[in-house]
């Protein structure tokens, strides 16, 4: 599957989360280790992979992405919970799009929020049939 292709990055082909992280500045390093870290306290029991060039989480399906840019960490938890959780991203004056927001690197991530659209994740991919 197109998804599941390893990636490079400058020749060096990622095929962890580890090797994607070690790619960023330390700074960048740190905010993506730490949103690893709340989303693996969450979700023990999800598997980590790369999909789409990103950081995956999987439980019964993709759970939720991540990505490091120039200027933002993006998530990707998916449309729906974009919708249920687009008031707060507008209390909040994040940048966000049909799937996906932004958390610009010059503020701190706001790991409560992103704490709830994982447990809402969790609960959105429960649910599906196996």
């Amino acid at each position: 599957m197109k998804g599941e292709q390893p990636m490079e990055i400058n020749g060096v082909t990622i095929e962890t989360i580890d090797a994607y992280i070690a790619t960023f500045p330390p700074d960048v390093q740190d905010k993506m280790h730490a949103l690893r870290d709340l989303i693996r306290r969450l979700v023990p029991e999800a598997s980590e992979k790369i999909s789409w060039q990103m950081p995956t989480f999987y439980l019964k399906g993709n759970l939720i992405h991540f990505a490091g840019f120039n200027r933002h960490i993006g998530l990707y938890p998916g449309p729906e919970a974009i919708e249920v959780f687009e008031d707060e991203l507008k209390e909040r004056k994040l940048k966000y799009s049909k799937g996906a927001v932004q958390f610009p690197l010059v503020a701190p991530v706001p790991f409560d929020l992103v704490e709830k659209i994982v447990l809402f994740n969790v609960d959105r991919n429960r649910a599906q049939k196996s």
